[in-house]
């Protein structure tokens, strides 16, 4: 016979258990966005690195593939294959275009709206609501054949649903500000995909996270590098023995720039040898995590552009982005020598 009060006790004593674990914040005790909600999803991500890559082709023939709607975030649309591309879509399906206020009288038609202040500095394009294509290269001759990009292809569902709300606040008008990202984690396959979208979802915070757990490394090439906050991160882990070594834009450097900060704590730290610009936005975390995206480490990447930011935990990928390290890296080292 059952003893009513050894169950009664089971219940509270269970009840108790769960409030206690349901009010722990794992993500607060890792510092990490390790325990965020992962949705897992069918898909793939393909890696590709201009200009030695020919960027240009590889995101035509992506784009090519839409065959229902194609939405695109671009801050410059400035080839001519992907303005004729854009132009002969939108006569056979549903085309909206998005691009910078500086930029619209390089692609303006009825299609395309632009912002109204401050940059709309996003390089992204959705696919028949399923597939994305990001990173750091804008649809132009110099960063598709002259500056060292990355350039993203995504087949994710999930990740299109994200890209495709920013992109309707953006469409409706709706700059600078907006909803945080509904399902910022994503495993496709063994890949995790944590995407966010600046100012919206604090994306300085989000680097500051992920660099704070770095153990072993951080590789870093960078545009535009000014965020006193990340810099300071960086600093610390070298103090903590870390390898810390990056490349950063030589036209860039000035004195907003954390350049000449990292060079006198004695972290190697180069000008790039690209006679044209190092495009980059990248930070590599321990040969496994890379962020990318469009978004500058810069306080005005942080909180008055609308940016995107992907964090891509796949030790394959970052194996990628650390072979491009090096050669941009080797290439920067051969330029200081000759002068």
């Amino acid at each position: 016979m059952k003893k009513p009060y050894l169950y009664l006790l089971g219940i509270v004593f269970l009840a108790l258990i769960t409030s206690v674990l349901t009010s722990i914040d794992f993500a607060s005790i890792t510092g990490a966005t390790t325990f965020n909600s992962v949705i897992k999803d069918e898909g793939n991500i393909s890696v590709y690195f201009c200009p030695q890559e020919n960027c240009e082709q590889i995101l035509i023939d992506y784009l090519h593939t839409a065959e229902k709607s194609l939405h695109c975030a671009l801050f410059d649309v400035g080839l001519k294959s992907v303005q004729q591309l854009l132009l002969d879509k939108e006569k056979q399906i549903e085309v909206k275009v998005v691009t910078d206020n500086d930029y619209l009288k390089k692609f303006n038609y009825s299609f395309v709206k632009a912002d109204s202040y401050g940059l709309m500095h996003n390089k992204f394009c959705i696919i028949d609501g399923k597939k994305i294509f990001a990173g750091s290269m804008n649809p132009t001759d110099n960063c598709a054949h002259k500056n060292n990009n990355n350039l993203l292809l995504i087949e994710s569902k999930v990740l299109a649903e994200n890209y495709e709300d920013e992109f309707q606040e953006l469409w409706s008008g709706v700059f600078k500000k907006g909803d945080p990202v509904a399902n910022s984690g994503v495993q496709l396959g063994h890949t995790i995909i944590y995407n966010y979208f600046c100012p919206d979802d604090s994306c300085a915070d989000r680097i500051k996270e992920e660099l704070k757990q770095a153990k072993e490394s951080i590789y870093f090439m960078t545009f535009s590098f000014t965020h006193e906050g990340i810099a300071n991160i960086l600093l610390l882990k070298k103090e903590e023995g870390l390898v810390i070594q990056g490349v950063m834009e030589t036209k860039q450097i000035s004195d907003y720039s954390r350049y000449k900060l990292l060079q006198y704590q004695d972290i190697p730290v180069l000008k790039d040898g690209n006679k044209n610009n190092l495009h980059h936005k990248v930070f590599i975390i321990d040969g496994e995590t890379v962020i990318t995206g469009s978004m500058n480490p810069t306080a005005g990447g942080n909180e008055k552009n609308d940016e995107n930011m992907l964090i891509i935990k796949d030790k394959e990928i970052a194996a990628q982005f650390l072979e491009e390290f090096w050669k941009v890296w080797e290439e920067a080292k051969a330029a200081d020598n000759l002068k």
